[in-house]
């Protein structure tokens, strides 16, 4: 499917700054990409560092104003498969670049979270419908509310105030799969039909050797989702880390997607994002 995508960011920067940007596209074997800027007011060297985690663009900024702009336009092809018989990994036979993905992380208290994911999820078969099981519960349990949670609002809370954003229903369906030993991973991500427009959050499971990609919040269309980065949790793919003072202004972000195709649903396809490399993806 074709997408286009445009992105605007502006700051006040109060004193000499770095910023880190996580903006750029993930460019693996499911992205063909056409074009790709990133674009500053003033103008200022850009670093491009490739990570684990993403693309990040480390830039140095003066004090004044600045404003970024970032575009892309290309071809996502995710793959689809039925969803009958993926099964999960047992903890033996993880890889070990998975392993990080059980442990509890900051936004993500598996730990905490243990008695409750083996009540309500602990009788169910193993595999992927279990973890569809845990995004309905997320969807149920919870009220999608802008604004109702902050930068340092962790899995554990978000479930004891029953609302959040999509950053916080991924957080949640991380820590619950990981509390099962399953491994899970964060996702950012642009996606088509958010009102209003922002970064999307989501989250991958690890099962059957693969990721596969999981949206608790049920709000976009799963073919749409766009990766930008993956971490343990939200703090390893903000889109913007700023080591110093600055002030945020204003955000505009625009995401078109053209045949998308029909989606059967979670229940009946599984799909991937991830490249296929069973080494490190």
């Amino acid at each position: 499917m074709d997408f286009h995508l445009t992105c605007r960011l502006d700051y006040t920067v109060e004193q000499p700054s770095t910023f880190l940007f996580h903006l750029g596209v993930d460019c693996n074997e499911r992205v063909e990409m056409g074009e790709e800027h990133l674009r500053l007011e003033p103008e200022l060297p850009v670093e491009r560092l490739q990570t684990p985690r993403g693309l990040l663009h480390r830039v140095r900024a003066p004090a004044g104003p600045l404003r970024v702009r970032y575009s892309a336009s290309g071809d996502h092809n995710p793959s689809v498969l039925t969803a009958e018989g993926i099964d999960e990994v047992s903890s033996a036979d993880l890889p070990a670049h998975v392993l990080e993905y059980v442990y509890p992380s900051r936004y993500c208290e598996s730990d905490l979270l243990i008695n409750t994911a083996h009540d309500a999820f602990g009788t169910l078969d193993r595999g992927y419908r279990r973890v569809v099981a845990i995004c309905r519960w997320i969807h149920q349990r919870l009220t999608y509310e802008s604004g109702s949670s902050g930068s340092s609002t962790s899995a554990s809370q978000t479930l004891a105030e029953g609302r959040g954003v999509c950053r916080d229903y991924a957080h949640v369906g991380i820590a619950l799969c990981r509390a099962l030993n399953i491994p899970a991973r964060f996702v950012s991500a642009y996606a088509p039909g958010l009102k209003p427009p922002d970064f999307h959050a989501c989250f991958e499971a690890y099962l059957g050797h693969r990721w596969w990609l999981f949206d608790p919040t049920f709000m976009v269309p799963r073919r749409g989702i766009l990766r930008i980065g993956t971490g343990r949790d939200a703090a390893d793919v903000s889109f913007a880390t700023i080591l110093g003072w600055v002030a945020f202004g204003e955000m505009e972000l625009e995401v078109q997607m053209t045949n998308l195709g029909t989606d059967s649903g979670v229940d009946e396809e599984a799909l991937t994002i991830a490249t296929d490399s069973l080494v490190e993806n």
